[in-house]
């Protein structure tokens, strides 16, 4: 009997076995949180993206954007990269802390491994830990759903915190309104699709303001009213250029120019035929996602009707919400249709632009933000920035429970931690610490980002909490321990219990790893001529 090794798998495919495994899991999970630490908390710093491809630039210091824009080829690294993308889905912010605890909770496991510990044990000291995490956070959190007025200062804290660590930071307090007042005025659907985000060159980013209403970055037709009350608006997606011979690569030959004089009025009186369909409809407003060539912007002008071209898709998406209208290719039933409606439609300027303003539409919670900056990048990362904000106001309406930030939840959690794990027995009790660690080391970064000595912060920090002062934190304004209560530095609730429970499962789901099995390259066929 041969005792040759048995090739089992494909030529050219590749196994990394057990220790090399895990180390290659660690090693590219780690650097992916080294790679976006520099950003977190109010004092962090920026990363410019260079795409060579598109030939543009982003400067931002989101982690879901930094991580979504970095090619990453190393499997454990592409597991942070999608709990950032699911953070940013599913609350808005935390992207980068999320990022940053679970390599802190990796690094920690490394130093397990290396001491002989088990990767099931780890992990089931891990999953007490979080039990014990989450049930100090909810004892921690306040609830003041019922109080309108002290929700709304726990709304503006909240967007000011969020808000802090980003570029709009010098003008947080009036972002901070400007956000609360649009979140307040969806408060009963909850939809942010009914916030227009409007980018205008020009002028600084504390001219940003909210506009009741919606507003349309294009331009009505030419010789068309400007000003319609009372519009009945329909809403289009259908082709108003001359109608060409559909057929790819169609001759058509004649014997004389009056032969295509006749299939140029034939496919005007087409055209015509379609204008009076639409016009059928009894309005005074039609908007196409389409371009409008100028035979029919004639006949709608004749008709005293305002048309609107090219509003792309979002944008024809986002009126037909907000008009209470319906998308429509087909104009054969008018009756059936159902038409947008608002009082007024008028242009307006901003900065050197005219723009459509829609008022007193259909879904009165509708509303405008327009956004002024002195570069295209900048005005791009405020616009990421106060979507942040939306995003994070939005599920705070839903879940009205907030906690203290400025690493003073990541601190009570830790302490609550290190208080189970002295009272369990076995060898889960140094997971746990470990999982207590990795969360000190939040507000480790945040001090050490804004140049602080990390070191004594923390320290005190941490014995503040031990002594039971559950609500001090850090404040990088000063670089001392401070009542964060009092300071206004809140967080939505959501959005801290989200950032453990996600950390922790990818962590969780990259120690289990023993094996990485990387399939053969597909083979270049070679040209048979």
């Amino acid at each position: 009997m041969s005792l040759a090794p048995v090739q089992v798998m494909s030529y050219g495919a590749e196994e990394e076995k057990a220790e090399n495994a895990r180390l290659s899991s660690f090693v590219g999970a780690i650097a992916i949180g080294d790679l976006v630490k520099s950003t977190l908390g109010p004092k962090g710093m920026d990363k410019i993206l260079v795409s060579y491809s598109q030939n543009q630039i982003q400067v931002t210091n989101d982690g879901a954007t930094i991580l979504q824009n970095i090619g990453v080829d190393n499997p454990a690294a592409k597991v942070l990269v999608e709990i950032s993308k699911v953070q940013d889905a599913e609350v808005g912010d935390g992207t980068t802390s999320v990022t940053v605890l679970a390599a802190e909770l990796l690094k920690e496991a490394e130093k397990l491994i290396a001491a002989r510990l088990h990767p099931q044990t780890i992990i089931a000291g891990w999953r007490k830990a979080v039990t014990v995490a989450r049930q100090a956070l909810a004892g921690a959190a306040e609830n003041h759903g019922d109080d309108a007025e002290a929700f709304r200062r726990d709304l503006i804290n909240i967007a000011k915190t969020t808000l802090s660590s980003k570029i709009l930071t010098a003008a947080k307090e009036h972002f901070a309104e400007l956000a609360v007042d649009a979140v307040l005025r969806i408060k009963g659907t909850g939809n942010l699709e009914a916030i227009q985000i409007i980018k205008k060159l020009g002028g600084q980013l504390q001219d940003a303001y909210l506009d009741e209403g919606f507003i349309l970055d294009k331009k009505i037709g030419v010789n068309q009213p400007k000003r319609i009350e009372n519009a009945r608006i329909l809403i289009a997606n259908t082709s108003m250029d001359t109608d060409k011979i559909k057929v790819y690569g169609a001759r058509v030959r004649v014997d004389s120019t009056a032969k295509v004089a006749e299939i140029e009025a034939a496919e005007r009186k087409k055209m015509k035929d379609k204008v009076d369909h639409i016009l059928a409809h009894d309005i005074n407003v039609f908007i196409n996602r389409q371009l409008i060539y100028n035979y029919p912007e004639q006949l709608f002008a004749a008709a005293n009707v305002a048309a609107i071209e090219h509003a792309d898709f979002e944008g024809v998406e986002r009126l037909a919400l907000v008009l209470g209208g319906e998308i429509v290719s087909t104009f054969d039933t008018p009756d059936q249709v159902r038409l947008g409606h608002c009082e007024l439609v008028e242009e307006v300027m901003i900065g050197e632009d005219k723009l459509l303003k829609f008022s007193g539409v259909e879904l009165g919670e509708a509303c405008t933000v327009v956004l002024r900056g002195a570069t295209q990048q900048i005005l791009d990362e405020a616009e990421r920035s106060l979507h942040d904000a939306l995003c994070v106001l939005t599920s705070t309406v839903k879940e009205t429970r907030v906690v203290y930030g400025g690493g003073c939840s990541e601190m009570l959690m830790a302490t609550a931690i290190q208080e189970q794990a002295i009272k369990t027995p076995g060898k889960e009790a140094v997971a746990m610490e470990a999982f207590a660690h990795a969360l000190r080391q939040l507000p480790t970064v945040i001090a050490d980002n804004a140049g602080f000595d990390s070191s004594d912060l923390v320290a005190q920090l941490r014995a503040s909490h031990a002594e039971g002062q559950t609500t001090m934190g850090l404040d990088m304004e000063l670089g001392v321990v401070a009542d964060v209560a009092k300071l206004g530095i809140t967080e939505s609730f959501k959005v801290k219990s989200q950032v453990l429970v996600s950390a922790a499962e990818a962590a969780e789901m990259i120690l289990r790893v023993d094996d990485i099995l990387k399939s053969a390259p597909r083979q270049r066929q070679p040209d048979h001529h």
